[in-house]
């Protein structure tokens, strides 16, 4: 009769602790309702609002607005703003924009990045701006990842490498 009544309580305690578990893959649905982005990352971006999608059909629509300023331009030297392709991470999608003026690149902006619960905004929070500020101390794609920020500095420096090529830089 005691081993049958450790035997249930044991029982109870495990199923309790394993439905009060909650995991983080929930959020892997949520990045196609709508584009996360990040507060105060940059308020005028054209052709954000449109890549929504993952796909890049809608990226390169996207960033061929905002590129047309350095196709007029015959010099070797790019302006503009170029955004990168969305990339689709664990996490949600990520999306960087680069402005270049005479062939340097002055600001980076991520148009994308996930932002569906707590922790993705703290982790994001911190790791976004030393991105933004490695880029343009750096001037291309060879920077070092965040730590902790893994999956998002991967999407980032995939991103940041399409909008670079797509200036010419």
């Amino acid at each position: 009769m005691r081993r049958i009544v450790l035997w249930a309580l044991s029982t109870l305690s495990a199923l309790v602790l394993l439905f009060s578990y909650h995991t983080s893959t929930s959020s892997e649905a949520a990045p196609s309702a709508a584009a996360p982005v990040v507060p105060g990352a940059s308020s005028g971006t054209d052709g954000s609002s449109s890549s929504g999608s993952a796909s890049s059909g809608s990226s390169s629509s996207g960033s061929s607005s905002s590129g047309s300023g350095s196709s007029s331009s015959g010099s070797t030297k790019s302006s503009g703003t170029f955004a990168g392709d969305a990339v689709d991470t664990r996490w949600g999608v990520v999306q960087v924009q680069v402005t270049v003026s005479a062939g340097r690149i002055t600001k980076a902006d991520v148009l994308q990045v996930p932002w569906n619960n707590p922790r993705d905004q703290e982790i994001n929070s911190q790791a976004v701006p030393m991105l933004n500020q490695e880029v343009v101390r750096a001037q291309s794609a060879q920077i070092d990842m965040v730590s902790g920020a893994t999956v998002t500095s991967d999407g980032y420096l995939q991103s940041l490498q399409s909008a670079i090529d797509k200036a010419n830089l």
